[in-house]
């Protein structure tokens, strides 16, 4: 629909950004910090771009309150950030190592004193190898209680101090490629184990919702979520129920057990079909309805095209994770959809496609189903950046791609949608998982490449100044 008038933003709107302990960090192995399964995975030749890890990361850990000055500059209302599980349990479980908990009630301290709100992620994706080890992860049910435990000490240190968590962040996307497509620890490919560990995992999920409501903490939660809604290529009949494939198993077999707590029947059917639904125990789904998260958090970064794909069609593809455009590979589900290129949209190097009317689609879509709040808990550009020679860094193009899906959270809102806040992905350059220090996201610029030997210095990009009026104006002009 188009609207004659848009709606303001709320005041008390949320702009910020945010960022992942194993991304920014650095400090692996300091202050008692135990080994997480990403700790080794990097280790194995060939899993991330030119062997680059997250040792020393951006080193956020140690110039933590340089990083949080230039948040204060900016004029983030919110940050965005999340504990290492290794931090506050070296071993996954057992004794709280109190320097971790320190860091932490440091920089939540640092940030209050800067006016800036400290939204905590519970976990995001840096499993304590010893819980690996110990039972398997996500593949025992042992981890409900462990992770329980985790966050319960993070709820009581953390209380009246920190008022927005998340559970798990991008719970779709840490089962999928560790269990799926073994481009993410623990590296494998199976299927059945996937929807297992996944099933695993709404359950602990549950677990720590109702444990910080049983605890009354102050504040809200809600699980966070790589939502890209997926399209038809055409009208063909065959295509669209492809997509509708595509959004069933994709998107509400996570977004239904989240809000409702209950699988949705066609891609259930479908999974056991194939032999490969999880085991659900007695006791189980009444779990999963018993958790009402206080508000939806949406990564959101493209959307997907669709068609038709036989029972003898594509399956996963390759990823492309050096940055070289139109490497990556078709990838599809045989039988339900195969994503295909949209004509209509741009692409990014990495071939992720630049859809910002996608992300109103997206909120529509949850507003209409769900109604529930939102935050966008992560959206940006990953790109090379070029640093001048009077250090500067003109990233006009981060600018365009922020704009236009600030739009249209602004059209989504006219439209009906209760939008909390809006987290960009990222504050600072960071460590792009399998894509190393060349795919940037930041505001800032940080002085780190896959030699990872850089001065680690901070400089403020073109968009670090567009993001700060932005904010001062409380997106008016968006």
């Amino acid at each position: 629909m188009d609207h004659k008038q848009l709606k303001h933003f709320p005041e008390d709107f949320l702009w910020g950004s945010a960022s992942a302990a194993y991304q920014v960090e650095g400090a692996w192995q300091t202050d008692g910090k135990g080994a997480s399964v990403w700790d080794d995975f990097v280790r194995i030749p060939g899993k991330t771009f030119e062997g680059t890890n997250g040792d020393v990361a951006v080193d956020h850990y140690h110039r933590f309150k340089e990083d949080v000055a230039l948040m204060k500059e900016q004029g983030l209302k919110t940050y965005r950030f999340s504990v290492a599980w290794t931090r506050i349990f070296p071993e996954g479980r057992g004794k709280v190592n109190q320097a971790g908990l320190d860091f932490y009630l440091a920089l939540i301290d640092e940030l209050l004193a800067a006016g800036i709100e400290p939204m905590v992620t519970l976990y995001h994706w840096d499993l304590p190898k010893a819980l690996q080890e110990a039972y398997g992860g996500w593949e025992s049910r042992e981890i409900i209680a462990d992770f329980n435990n985790y966050a319960t000490v993070l709820f009581e240190a953390f209380h009246g101090k920190v008022k927005y968590w998340v559970s798990l962040n991008e719970q779709n996307i840490f089962t999928s490629l560790g269990y799926l497509l073994a481009v993410h620890p623990p590296g494998v490919t199976d299927p059945k184990r996937m929807y297992q560990v996944n099933h695993i995992a709404n359950l602990a999920n549950a677990t720590v919702i109702n444990t910080f409501h049983e605890l009354a903490i102050p504040g809200k939660i809600g699980p966070s979520f790589a939502y890209s809604p997926n399209y038809p290529i055409n009208s063909d009949p065959k295509n669209i129920l492809a997509a509708e494939n595509a959004e069933d198993l994709m998107a509400h077999y996570w977004l239904d057990v989240y809000l409702w707590g209950e699988y949705p029947k066609a891609a259930f059917t479908y999974l056991q079909e194939q032999g490969i639904a999880p085991t659900i125990e007695e006791g189980d789904l009444d779990l999963l309805r018993s958790a009402k998260p206080d508000f939806l958090g949406i990564n959101y970064y493209q959307t997907s095209t669709n068609a038709f794909n036989p029972l003898d069609g594509v399956g996963a593809g390759k990823m492309n994770t050096t940055g070289k455009k139109g490497s990556s590979e078709e990838t599809g589900t045989p039988g339900m959809f195969k994503k295909v290129e949209n004509p209509f949209v741009e692409r990014t190097n990495w071939d992720w496609e630049i859809d910002p009317q996608g992300l109103r689609v997206a909120l529509r879509r949850i507003t209409s189903r769900y109604r529930i709040p939102v935050i966008i808990t992560e959206n940006g550009l990953g790109e090379y950046d070029q640093l001048t020679a009077d250090k500067q860094v003109h990233d006009q193009y981060r600018i365009d791609y922020l704009a236009g899906h600030v739009h249209a959270i602004k059209e989504a809102i006219t439209d009906g949608a209760e939008v909390l806040g809006y987290c960009t992905w990222s504050f600072t350059d960071l460590l792009s998982w399998l894509n190393g220090y060349q795919k940037r996201y930041g505001f800032v610029y940080v002085d780190q490449d896959e030699k990872q030997d850089g001065t680690l210095d901070r400089i403020k990009k073109d968009s670090f100044y567009w993001y700060q009026s932005l904010i001062k104006e409380n997106g008016q002009n968006a």
